[in-house]
């Protein structure tokens, strides 16, 4: 089995601080993903410090091969010691998923992995040992298609403490929450923003501890393939469609000229569309065969302002409702946020008069620099990409 990972993770401050407590990291190897929490004690700027040192350390060590027992050590003897408290650690949940289905997690003091497979709260078996005095959590596993991991700082099963609810939200009513949450939720990053919101709530909008929620959905690979742009050269057309077409995937056309060749060399015909849900947006056409047609450099300027947003991490639930929209910038930026592991661009080098002036050079012309833009932002999500140019 050769899986892909749909990572994520949203955070909220605790109220007053500028800087939060919890640190996520999401790193990728060759053969594995792995997403590190860490939680500094306290909050404010020394707990990011001590959040911080914990992930950048374990992060490095475990990019490098390291096992735990040396994580740990490091860990141990590197943080620096409270004057006050006499201790000085960052909790912290490690979970590394390998493309083969095998999967490694290890716990120390943050509260446990809500594992859910198949519409269901998942139990899975642990074993406890003790490295440098400190007590660590072990988990084995193979994962399956569709499972959701669900890593957390204590700040989540804290919320509402003293104030809605007595003894905060508690694991378990946490727990039960996800599991609606995750079966109506098409991405790890919406399934963030949804449990994070709860917790927000939960403190009244006032948070009383630094609250992190990392999620971790295992997917199929899901390829999209972008064509835009007409070929340097008319001969070309046919070949940009055949590998446009060659690989199973969601096939996206953006710019009326694209979809010319398109319904040329495939003989089918464009169905155009009056329907201006959005005034600012050209609306979006239909071929058969294609996921989405669309028009060219006004929607993928739509697209991107939406893909940085979501990449600022600056996101919530009025984003989502944006991406939701009925109009093609939205559909783009959703598609390659939610329902995409691979990114494949196919883009002619044709001068567009209406773009630029067509004296510049080709790497100057508006539509070539929302291209990099785009793929610069779809790195940043973690996703593969690749150009081709015609």
């Amino acid at each position: 089995m050769n899986v892909s990972i749909d990572a994520s993770y949203k955070s909220l401050n605790k109220h007053h601080e500028e800087l939060c407590g919890d640190k996520v990291e999401i790193l990728k190897t060759e053969d594995s993903d792995i997403m590190i929490l860490a939680d500094g004690m306290g909050s404010g700027v020394k707990a990011n410090i001590l959040a911080t040192l914990t992930s950048k350390i374990l992060g490095t060590m475990f990019l490098n091969g390291a096992d735990i027992d040396d994580c740990v050590e490091t860990i141990a003897k590197t943080l620096p010691v409270c004057q006050v408290r006499q201790v000085a650690y960052s909790t912290f949940s490690i979970l590394q998923i390998f493309h083969n289905g095998d999967a490694y997690l290890v716990e120390f003091d943050n509260p446990s992995c809500v594992f859910i497979r198949d519409g269901k709260l998942l139990k899975v078996p642990y074993n406890d040992r003790t490295i440098e005095n400190k007590v660590i959590r072990e988990y084995r596993f193979q994962v399956q298609l569709n499972d959701c991991f669900i890593l957390m700082s204590d700040g989540v099963i804290h919320a509402g403490v003293g104030q809605i609810l007595n003894f905060g939200w508690t694991w378990n009513s946490m727990a039960d929450y996800a599991l609606t949450a995750t079966n109506a939720t098409l991405s790890a990053s919406r399934l963030a923003t949804m449990l994070t919101k709860a917790c927000d709530d939960l403190y009244m909008q006032v948070p009383g501890d630094d609250t992190t929620v990392a999620i971790a959905r295992i997917i199929h690979t899901k390829v999209v393939n972008l064509f835009t742009g007409p070929p340097s050269n008319k001969e070309d057309d046919a070949l940009l469609i055949r590998d446009f077409m060659k690989e199973k995937a969601k096939k996206i056309i953006s710019g009326g000229t694209s979809a010319n060749i398109a319904a040329r060399v495939l003989g089918k015909q464009i169905h155009t569309s009056l329907n201006y849900t959005d005034p600012s947006l050209p609306p979006v056409a239909k071929i058969d065969d294609m996921d989405l047609v669309t028009e060219g450099v006004l929607t993928l300027s739509r697209a991107l302002s939406l893909m940085k947003l979501y990449v600022s991490g600056n996101i919530d639930e009025s984003f989502f409702d944006e991406l939701d929209k009925d109009n093609g910038g939205s559909k783009i930026a959703k598609l390659i946020i939610e329902d995409c592991t691979v990114f494949h661009m196919f883009v002619g080098k044709a001068i567009n008069e209406a773009h630029q002036n067509p004296g510049l050079p080709f790497d100057l012309s508006i539509r070539m620099h929302l291209v990099e833009q785009i793929k610069d932002a779809v790195l940043k999500m973690g996703k593969k990409v690749t150009i081709n140019y015609y």
